[in-house]
């Protein structure tokens, strides 16, 4: 390869992920690109980032489709270098479907002002590292991910979910509006279209020069007849092959690939059945002094009172120093020796429930933190997690993971360990039920805590005493706070 050709190999994103895969191209070939300019958006098994560009020059070619899995160490992009022309030929680099084509002609004023109004009006958002590896802000040209609103899983009904972000759509570096009255810049808008059947060539577009805005193909989504776009031959014939399960009978509605978090989680759940002898013990729990508690706290600061997943947290936070047999880590080395590791620490992490699938930030130094401080964290991992932009650290250093199910509706779960831990502790719903006190049948407000072990770190003895000891708090809190 020409010494003019600068070749960006796909980064190990964290903790030693083999593979990545390509959600959005972010720059076309032709395109100018800077050092540290976000060029492509990638999913990982724990995170969604931006890849940011080591070289400057233009591209050259893109070495990968949206959708494709790639691997960590192959090439992701050639650049060429500043001043030197981009050899590679039309038929051997990929093109990106959902940008704007560049004509090579400079944009008249007045579509290069529509584009400029397109990234105030959308807020694009900017920033020269991977999304969760470092701070906001930096060079122009970062970009922010739509996502869906979702439900995290930390919340018993007290905690105060934090504030949606805005939905942003990303503006395209390096690309130029086609000079006619309806145009795109936005990839993740040609994607909206094409995952609801919207022809772009129908809608109007309500940004300056006729720009096709988020809000257009929402609007055209939502319209009672939104017009829909054609398949292609090869997709009607792939629909056709695959429409009838042959040992079913049914027709398939739907192919799913496994990949992304999804693959991720589908990997650790059957790593940890598969080697983890799971053992389970459980005890219902009068949680009514909790409460109390909490309301008499939250008349005196309404706006800085923690929830009661923070309460809960602090006292599995203290339950773990007493019992630290359930804060290890079960290790068997290539010879096949097996050593039980121990940490001078707790990070407790906890289930969030995201639209990518279920993920576990943890809150790095717990044992150190008090409830106001763990549930501030909380809310913090909360958001990231939503957003997608929890970096690797974030999400895979966990020693211990408290899981909120309750706020499904249920009482109890069979949880899976959260390999390679070795226990989850499960909370649920709070209910009114009967409950004798002092001898006397009262109406009171009972959940039931599930602890899920591994039976080759301690024994039943050690997880029932751990367990007892957070009922114990929940049921005395005003002591057990004391104590702490």
């Amino acid at each position: 390869m020409s010494s003019d050709m600068q070749v960006f190999k796909l980064p190990d994103l964290g903790e030693g992920l083999t593979e990545a895969e390509l959600v959005n191209w972010l720059v076309a070939v032709g395109d100018e690109v800077k050092v540290d300019q976000p060029i492509a958006e990638v999913e990982t098994a724990k995170s969604m980032v931006e890849v940011p560009s080591p070289y400057a020059g233009t591209v050259a070619e893109l070495h990968g489709q949206a959708g494709e899995t790639l691997d960590v160490g192959k090439p992701l992009i050639s650049i060429a270098r500043a001043g030197a022309a981009a050899a590679a030929p039309a038929a051997a680099a990929v093109s990106v479907a959902p940008t704007a084509v560049s004509s090579g002609i400079d944009a008249s004023p007045a579509v290069e002002a529509a584009a400029e109004t397109y990234r105030t009006e959308e807020k694009a958002g900017s920033g020269n590292v991977l999304i969760g590896y470092g701070t906001p802000g930096g060079a122009t040209g970062g970009r922010t991910r739509p996502r869906k609103a979702s439900v995290a899983v930390v919340d018993l009904g007290a905690v105060a979910e934090p504030a949606a972000e805005p939905m942003m759509e990303p503006a395209v570096a390096g690309t130029r509006i086609p000079g006619r009255l309806s145009a795109v810049i936005s990839p993740l808008v040609r994607k909206m279209a094409r995952d609801h059947g919207v022809s772009l060539d129908a809608i109007a577009g309500s940004g300056a020069s006729g720009l096709i805005m988020r809000r257009d193909v929402e609007a055209a989504i939502s319209a009672p007849e939104a017009p829909a776009v054609a398949p292609s031959k090869a997709e009607v014939t792939a629909a056709a092959e695959g429409s009838v399960d042959s040992r079913t009978g049914l027709s398939v509605s739907a192919r799913m690939p496994v990949r992304g978090v999804r693959k991720a989680v589908a990997a650790n759940m059957t790593r940890s059945r598969s080697e983890i002898p799971e053992a389970t013990v459980w005890v219902d729990v009068d949680a009514t002094a909790l409460l109390e508690m909490r309301a008499e706290l939250k008349k005196r600061a309404p706006h800085d009172t923690p929830g009661l997943l923070a309460f809960i947290a602090r006292f599995v936070t203290a339950g773990l120093k007493k019992y630290p047999a359930l804060n290890t880590r079960f290790e068997t080395a290539v010879d096949g020796s097996q050593e039980i590791v121990g940490f001078d620490g707790i990070n407790l992490g906890f289930a969030a429930q995201t639209d990518r699938g279920l993920v576990v930030p943890s809150v790095r130094n717990a044992h150190g933190l008090s409830a106001r401080e763990l549930d501030a964290e909380i809310r913090r991992l909360t958001a990231v997690a939503r957003e997608g932009k929890a970096t690797p650290t974030e999400l895979g250093s966990g020693t211990f993971t408290l899981n909120n199910y309750g706020v499904f509706g249920v009482d109890g779960s069979a949880a899976i360990i959260n390999y390679p831990e070795v226990a989850m502790l499960g909370v649920g719903r709070i209910i009114d039920k009967p409950w004798v006190v002092n001898g006397e049948l009262a109406v009171r407000k009972v959940t039931e805590l599930t602890l899920a072990f591994d039976h080759r770190v301690c024994d039943g003895e050690t997880a029932a005493g751990f367990l007892r000891y957070v009922a114990d708090a929940i049921e005395n809190p005003g002591g057990a706070l004391a104590d702490m």
